[in-house]
């Protein structure tokens, strides 16, 4: 596994760190998630981690976390800007010229930049809204407001998947100086550098025009009144060829046929399908790939599409487009999806695919226990660390790893 041997130390945190701690464990680090006492944790991003819970705030619990981030690769830090600092447990502690830990990658992950000076009142959760500020006129939704993308874009892509991506480059660079460093994720500038194609579209096409042509609407000058025009635009749900369609059973097609083949062969699938009269009756002509990007045309063709998809049911259409170069693809259910993809664990396999060092295995997906339950490993971990027995239980009984916390031996 690429990252066998990795000590990663996670402090247990809401969807993107415990994201960036599941890819690093995926590939076979030793991820040790510190839970605080007397707390219960429902996160499900914690496949091949262990847990540990340690007060930090006691004094031999702090100096625990000292030494076990001492001896780590990584470190994942999810809290706001102060935090670690005020616990005794920021980066210059093991980074500083005495540091206790000079190959460290201690990665930060929050809502917005740690040095930020704007917004600094802002909470982590309401930050979010924030964050989505960068890019939400362009996703799709409808023609008065844009669609919320689930937490995909924030938290996974721009915050946990970039900050996983941050601590392999300081994983690698440290191969030659020998030395950490910080890792700065924040997920507002993290959803801007994922949203790169789309920003950059919309500043430089040419610049003030709404051409439909475009793949998403020309950014109006910061503080204009004007709003952005939605849903007339190539990838924004404008074109009738780039969109998801609703069937007769209420479930979806997705089509994205943007090339003229592609969508010359959907053209002859889908007319072929339908009812004798259909189209003509519909359209007034017969359908041609030829005009395409006649946009005069979109809203009509549009129309039809969404009228005729609704004849049949979703699996009629995905077996009318089976086997083509169509672009039309049902859109699943997780369930559906698990099963095409042969995985009988339900959960996402890693990917990408290396074929020398592959990732861990899925484990068997037992529900009851999809949850790691905090301190399920605290006396492993500990004895890991070089602490014996006697020396565990003094702890625990002195309240260093949780007031009433119990350490079975």
């Amino acid at each position: 596994m690429a990252l066998r041997n990795t000590r990663v130390v996670e402090f247990a945190g809401l969807a993107p760190a415990p994201f960036a701690g599941l890819v690093l464990a995926d590939w076979g680090a030793d991820v040790v998630r510190i839970d605080r006492p007397s707390t219960t944790h429902l996160d499900i991003l914690c496949r091949h981690k262990r847990s540990i819970v340690v007060d930090v705030k006691h004094p031999e619990g702090l100096q625990v976390l000292r030494r076990l981030i001492a001896r780590a690769d990584v470190l994942i830090d999810p809290f706001r800007a102060g935090v670690m600092e005020r616990v005794g447990l920021g980066p210059e502690l093991f980074l500083g010229n005495d540091g206790l830990n000079k190959k460290l990658v201690y990665a930060r992950l929050a809502g917005f930049a740690h040095t930020a000076e704007c917004y600094p009142s802002v909470s982590f959760l309401s930050t979010k809204y924030y964050i989505l500020k960068s890019c939400p006129q362009m996703l799709p939704g409808d023609e008065t407001k844009p669609g919320f993308p689930l937490n995909l874009v924030a938290d996974f892509g721009g915050g946990g998947l970039t900050c996983a991506l941050g601590i392999l480059l300081a994983l690698i660079e440290r191969q030659s100086s020998g030395l950490g460093q910080v890792v700065s994720t924040n997920m507002v500038s993290g959803t801007r550098y994922l949203s790169t194609f789309p920003l950059l579209s919309a500043m430089q096409w040419p610049y003030k025009t709404h051409s439909p042509l475009q793949s998403f609407a020309a950014s109006p000058d910061a503080g204009s009144n004007f709003p952005n025009v939605r849903m007339k635009h190539l990838l924004d749900g404008g074109a009738p060829f780039y969109n998801v369609y609703t069937c007769a059973d209420g479930r979806w097609m997705s089509v994205g046929c943007l090339e003229p083949q592609f969508y010359k062969q959907f053209l002859e699938r889908f007319v072929a399908a339908l009812p004798s009269g259909f189209v003509e009756a519909a359209e007034g002509s017969e359908l041609s790939s030829v005009n395409q990007y006649d946009t005069d045309r979109w809203p009509r063709l549009k129309d039809l599409f969404e009228k005729a998809f609704k004849l049949y049911d979703r699996n009629h259409w995905a077996k009318v487009f089976e086997g083509s170069d169509a672009c039309a693809f049902p859109v699943l259910s997780a369930a559906e999806a698990a099963v095409l993809a042969s995985n009988e664990h339900a959960a996402p396999t890693p990917h990408p695919q290396l074929s020398r060092t592959p990732a861990r295995p899925l484990p068997a997906y037992r529900p009851e226990e999809g949850v790691l339950s905090p301190g399920q490993h605290t006396v492993e971990v500990l004895m890991d660390l070089g602490l014996d027995a006697d020396k565990i239980v003094g702890l625990a009984e002195r309240g260093a790893l949780g007031a009433g916390e119990k350490t079975k031996l």
